[in-house]
């Protein structure tokens, strides 16, 4: 991985350029008005770019790069000021003062939702294992304004580990979080939504396993939640108790302690 700087913004972002790329162990590029294709060309990598406002990661040999945003969870966060329903809630029955562990962070939609629910009495944890999408969305829920000072706090909340679930899983302590959380529809989701078709070469596809469903019982006080196809065979062979929507293309499922 390289990282550089926007073109204008050079002189002004250089040293937080530098100290992106100790922190990620990658290689710090001066831009010197090169194009980004320029860049990886030269260097036969991905590149992260620092930005005013946001990063970018630019896979080689993709045009459109990979970026932070908070997506359904800006228009699921106004409903839920509005008193209405949110299926990911309801299916963890999320309330104030509770404690989330996203195994499947991603973008972090559902964590920003969750970290909403559950308030500054809270805590959300988001496991994301490839460094580079964690480090982006680390500084996305930091530093995005939403225009709702309510979300921009949830986005504040939550704690990104880089780290594989299990390894997460691993090190708590029994009962030690109230929800523990899986999205293993990330390929679909990438092939569906315009801000992520780029990571489709970094994401990190792995499906639920037996082991790992066991360290998230362990782990769990109240529920270990499931979002998934509807015709998924993961809801039967790991036993989870369906919630069923009759027009939605996925459904979340419980495991009940």
């Amino acid at each position: 991985m390289i990282i550089t700087t926007a073109g204008r913004a050079e002189k002004e972002l250089g040293a937080k350029a530098q100290e992106a790329a100790q922190q990620l162990q990658a290689l710090y590029v001066p831009r010197k008005k090169r194009s980004i294709s320029q860049l990886q060309q030269m260097e036969q990598d991905d590149c992260i770019v620092m930005g005013r406002d946001r990063l970018e990661l630019y896979p080689i040999g993709v045009k459109e790069p990979f970026f932070f945003h908070p997506n359904s969870a800006m228009f699921r966060i106004k409903r839920l000021l509005n008193e209405e329903h949110d299926p990911f809630i309801e299916a963890a029955e999320l309330k104030n003062g509770m404690t989330l562990l996203d195994c499947t962070l991603g973008l972090g939609s559902d964590s920003i939702v969750g970290s909403f629910a559950t308030g500054s009495e809270g805590q959300v944890i988001g496991a994301e294992v490839n460094k580079y999408i964690a480090f982006i969305v680390k500084e996305g829920l930091s530093n995005w304004d939403s225009g709702i000072s309510q979300m921009n706090k949830a986005m504040q909340r939550i704690k990104v580990i880089n780290k594989h679930a299990m390894t997460v899983l691993a090190g708590m302590d029994d009962r030690s979080i109230d929800c523990v959380y899986f999205d293993p529809m990330f390929e679909e989701t990438i092939v569906e939504s315009d801000g992520i078709k780029s990571l489709t070469r970094l994401a990190h596809y792995e499906k639920l396993t037996e082991p790992l469903i066991a360290e998230a019982l362990r782990v769990a006080r109240h529920r270990v939640i499931l979002k998934d196809h509807y015709q998924s065979s993961l809801f039967s062979a790991y036993h989870f108790n369906v919630l069923k929507r009759k027009t939605a293309k996925f459904h979340y499922g419980f495991l009940q302690k």
